[in-house]
């Protein structure tokens, strides 16, 4: 993660990136070398000049800046531009604490990369390690940046967790790291093979057969403060976590198979929402439940037309072993609900490739049996640059899973069936009456190309998001 310092000045800092208003003056010492090139402010535009101040990179905010989001965009888009240097500042003393903090999580969130597995050196690399971020006022902007500065922890943890490959992050090593949040005062509990099948997560057990890696569910409380603590219900967040995804015996194509090492994402997002809120000192009690296997061909490999018996009760009709991230998420949310009887829970999967032709790469998916709980995850959402859009769940969709043999199937016969609203029907019936949200993340969880938000490879997307949600609608 990227050290930010609070300070009044930074010498060792290489560079100083202002951000100006379209029509604003350009710092004094600049001025006739920003005349030379054009730059009016706008938003997205940056210009770069060498003052005797020192370097400076001004960025454009356009008139005006649309909220948070806005001025994140502005920061990811100033470390862009300076990704080559060691260490640069944000020039923050003529913005208000929200203003600033947005403006520099932005940059760090951009700085991020992920070089453990890396042993040659690159010189053109980037190298980006420290961001100063100006102020005249350092206690009051460092207690704004307590805030911010969790979600941006949050999100790198779970964007290092996605970056891992399958190999190196089997269910067991994610719950070894998921200790960790320990010393952030987040419990970590973890339910073992033998301890599924005394519960009855047939459903989670069934996905996790075929491989050499056992399945696991994973739980992390956060138990909040105040009172709060004392006498709310805890908010659950859901993961998907398989680890990696082969389609189990309806094997998947080769090409394009390597990005299922990131088919736990979802996951990766709960437990990163949750050192959120801890590193916050969030009053809210939450839980988060992440069901963590690999689904890999075996010899002890589920098969289509199995019958799984789920800890709901209910009896699943298996159509397509590689819809199997409904599966693992149909155990956990009956898990959470059962388990904690939660005010509201919200499950992150990657779970459909319907949802990318519905929605691109711009939104994930939201589906909800709440309309006030999905319209505070839209907003929160909207607020920290991570947008959804609400999607339908029919009659007619819960319908078409009716079952001959079983109480339903998970999917519809067919490959490639346009199936995200029926995913999302099947996931309904574990939620009992519980305010539920299910985010369809596919599509999100990574970034094929840098842009001037992200680096290439995993967003984090859904951290954010779901802390917001907490402090909006639950802390209150």
């Amino acid at each position: 993660m990227i050290r930010l310092h609070i300070a009044a000045s930074a010498p060792e800092a290489l560079a100083t990136v202002v951000p100006l208003r379209a029509g604003a003056p350009p710092p004094a010492p600049a001025a006739a070398a920003v005349a030379a090139t054009g730059f009016a402010g706008h938003a997205g535009e940056t210009c770069e000049v060498f003052a005797p101040a020192g370097r400076l990179l001004l960025v454009g905010l356009g008139d005006d800046v649309a909220g948070e989001a806005g001025w994140h965009a502005a920061g990811a888009r100033a470390a862009a531009a300076l990704l080559a240097l060691p260490r640069i500042a944000l020039d923050a003393t003529a913005l208000v604490p929200d203003q600033a903090t947005a403006f520099a999580a932005g940059a760090c969130m951009r700085a991020w990369r992920f070089t453990r597995l890396k042993t040659l050196a690159e010189p053109d690399a980037p190298r980006l390690a420290a961001i100063d971020l100006l102020t005249r006022t350092p206690e009051a902007l460092a207690a704004a940046w307590g805030r911010a500065g969790a979600g941006v922890a949050g999100a790198s943890f779970a964007r290092d967790l996605v970056a891992e490959p399958g190999n190196l992050l089997t269910p067991a090593d994610f719950a070894e790291r998921l200790a960790l949040l320990t010393r952030h005062g987040v419990g970590v509990a973890v339910l073992d093979r033998a301890e599924l099948a005394r519960q009855g997560l047939g459903a989670l057990l069934a996905v996790g057969a075929g491989s050499a890696h056992p399945p696991l569910l994973a739980v992390l409380r956060w138990k909040g403060r105040g009172t709060l603590a004392r006498t709310a219900a805890p908010v659950a967040f859901v993961g998907k976590g398989i680890t990696f995804d082969t389609g189990g015996l309806c094997i998947k194509p080769a090409a394009g198979m390597e990005e299922m090492r990131a088919d736990m994402a979802g996951a990766a997002a709960c437990a990163g929402a949750m050192l959120a809120l801890a590193q916050r000192d969030s009053p809210c009690p939450a839980i988060a439940v992440l069901a963590l296997a690999e689904n890999a061909t075996g010899a002890a490999s589920y098969r289509p037309g199995d019958v799984l018996r789920s800890l709901s009760g209910r009896t699943i009709e298996v159509v397509d072993t590689d819809a199997e991230g409904r599966l693992v998420l149909a155990d956990a949310l009956a898990w959470a609900v059962r388990r904690y009887r939660p005010r509201a829970v919200i499950d992150l999967a990657t779970l459909t490739g319907s949802i990318v032709t519905a929605l691109g790469h711009h939104r994930a998916g939201l589906f909800d049996s709440d309309p006030a709980l999905a319209e505070a995850v839209a907003a929160a959402g909207e607020a920290v640059g991570e947008p959804v859009w609400r999607m339908p769940i029919g009659p007619g969709h819960r319908a078409d899973l009716d079952s001959d043999i079983a109480d339903l199937r998970h999917c519809l016969p067919g490959r490639m069936q346009p199936d995200a609203c029926h995913a999302a029907a099947f996931l309904r019936e574990f939620v009992d009456d519980t305010p539920w949200a299910h985010l369809d993340i596919a599509g999100m969880e990574q970034q094929a190309e840098a842009s001037d938000l992200h680096a290439v490879g995993p967003t984090g997307f859904g951290v954010r998001l779901l802390d917001r949600l907490v402090a909006m609608r639950f802390e209150g």
